[in-house]
């Protein structure tokens, strides 16, 4: 008797993605939600544009799937249209954010700039996948969940840097942390998958990625060309 292959419902992520909204608010409620309410917030408006559509981001990602369990094809095409406005304007977020928080020495500008540029590839990769094989729906859909997971790092990390390190700044160790479950999230999706015959290379692809860049971060790694990219960049009278 044979068994049948069981794939991952990708059409109910949307209530997956409802945790990683609470997870953002998480972990940027120290560092930028709570100063709301302190009296503290003194963020420039690169922080707020920023935020704005990251969060207009999620809530797509919530949504998208939720549309096709119930069944609302016309308003799920509608909305993944508005990506094509939405994405670049996230990109511009993060760019001018990167380049507004460029204060370390000159030497490590090229490391500073890494951290927003991986996770920008990594969105690239998932969001790429998601557009070019919108009509492949299994593909597409694991390629707007790789472009979700994304957003896993940065609030994480934080949550549990606040959490389990407050007074050490940035702990080597709870970054660390961050990347075994975001590792071990990968590994448990590539399991569920590893009998599906169609799209089941792009989560062993989004893996492969990721061990590369933070294979830069955590071990130093530094690239002369992406050195100089980053000092060119600095440079430039964008904020």
């Amino acid at each position: 008797m044979k068994t049948r292959k069981r794939a991952v419902a990708f059409e109910k992520s949307g209530y997956y993605f409802i945790g990683l909204f609470l997870l953002a608010m998480a972990g940027f409620w120290p560092s930028y939600f709570a100063k709301f309410f302190d009296g503290t917030a003194d963020f420039t408006f690169y922080f707020h544009f920023h935020v704005f559509f990251a969060v207009l981001w999620i809530f797509m990602l919530i949504a998208q799937p939720i549309l096709i369990f119930q069944k609302k094809f016309e308003l799920h095409k509608k909305i993944g249209k508005l990506s094509y406005i939405l994405v670049p304007l996230l990109f511009i977020s993060i760019i001018l954010l990167a380049h507004s928080t460029l204060r370390g020495p000159q030497e490590n500008l090229g490391l500073e700039l890494w951290v927003p540029a991986k996770d920008l590839l990594i969105f690239s990769f998932g969001y790429g996948i998601a557009i070019k094989y919108r009509h492949t729906m299994t593909i597409h859909a694991r390629g707007m969940i790789v472009a979700g997971i994304v957003l896993i790092e940065p609030a994480l990390v934080r949550l549990i840097l606040y959490t389990f390190f407050p007074n050490e700044g940035f702990a080597l160790s709870g970054y660390i942390i961050t990347l075994v479950i975001l590792y071990g999230l990968l590994f448990a999706l590539i399991v569920a998958e590893r009998k599906q015959k169609t799209g089941r290379w792009v989560f062993p692809f989004a893996l492969a990625l990721y061990v590369f860049v933070h294979s830069i971060l955590v071990f130093q790694i530094r690239i002369p060309p992406w050195q100089a990219f980053a000092e060119w960049f600095a440079a430039l009278p964008l904020t």
